[in-house]
């Protein structure tokens, strides 16, 4: 029963990075109806920017971390503002190419200036650090505040476009942007805000990964499979469908590591297409 109770709880820490992989990416989507093929580049490419601001500017980790969140967000701005925007429009493919074109860039400059060796950023102890709460289950400091941090991001996006006016302008630019320019409202200055915001949940994100094991510049595609897993099994546009996701798609590889170490990714997976096959939308869908 323990062993049970262990793959769910652990399941469910490892499912919290992954909504948290996946919820920028259930951002632009939701607003921009854009696919970003860089996410997960974007994501180790702020893993460096940590680890240039603590390794090589000798930064204290709170500091840094405060600085990378800022310079997320001018990054997500500059992007959509200066380039993505150029390509928004109904048809995707534009879009797609020029943000596959991005994953390219990032991942040689990285090579380029760090080498292909993996790096993490040092945080003492802590995240080898847990506490045992039954025979045979202990739960990790750094996975709980993995959880806790994905928890208050999706209460705090989900009260962002429910309850603010900046959130209203994001729902109704992303029904119909023509109607709100006539409105007075930039679709383009609120589509890079809404990728500002992304940013900085995808710093979160790359920030809590680092610590949590050695991120090689090579690493986006994988990370952009499980941020778009995570999004499609919990719905498009759906914050807290994307948690749920994520949750789903971290139970189902715990479960595999658990029979076999080569199993867990790809039972992910096989959960990933069944969800595809019996319920395409999701399990909690925003979008159409």
């Amino acid at each position: 029963m323990n062993t049970l109770i262990n793959i769910i709880v652990q399941g469910v820490l490892l499912g919290a990075l992954y909504g948290l992989f996946a919820m920028g990416q259930s951002l632009v989507f939701g607003v921009m109806r854009l696919t970003n093929t860089a996410h997960g580049d974007f994501i180790v490419l702020l893993v460096f920017v940590l680890f240039a601001l603590t390794g090589f500017a000798h930064l204290p980790l709170a500091v840094a971390l405060i600085l990378l969140l800022g310079i997320a967000f001018g990054a997500g701005y500059a992007v959509q503002y200066a380039i993505l925007n150029r390509v928004s429009s109904r048809d995707p493919l534009p879009s797609l190419i020029v943000t596959f074109g991005l994953s390219i860039v990032i991942q040689n400059v990285l090579q380029q200036v760090f080498s292909a060796d993996p790096r993490s950023v040092a945080t003492g102890s802590f995240e080898s650090q847990s506490i045992t709460v039954a025979p045979g289950i202990t739960l990790g400091y750094l996975p709980l505040v993995t959880l806790a941090a994905t928890v208050v991001l999706a209460f705090a996006m989900q009260w962002l476009f429910g309850r603010t006016p900046l959130g209203r302008a994001f729902r109704a630019t992303s029904d119909d942007r023509e109607i709100v320019q006539l409105m007075g409202v930039s679709y383009r200055r609120t589509y890079a805000l809404a990728m500002g915001i992304a940013f900085v949940l995808i710093a979160v994100a790359a920030a809590l990964y680092s610590m949590r094991t050695a991120v090689s510049p090579t690493d986006g595609p994988a990370l952009l499979l499980y941020a778009f897993e995570a999004v499609i099994i919990g719905g498009m546009g759906s914050f807290w469908g994307t948690f749920l996701g994520g949750m789903a798609l971290g139970i189902a590889q715990q479960a595999g590591f658990y029979f076999d170490p080569g199993w867990g990714i790809w039972l992910g997976h096989i959960v990933f297409l069944a969800v595809l096959v019996i319920r395409p939308q999701g399990l909690l869908p925003k979008t159409a």
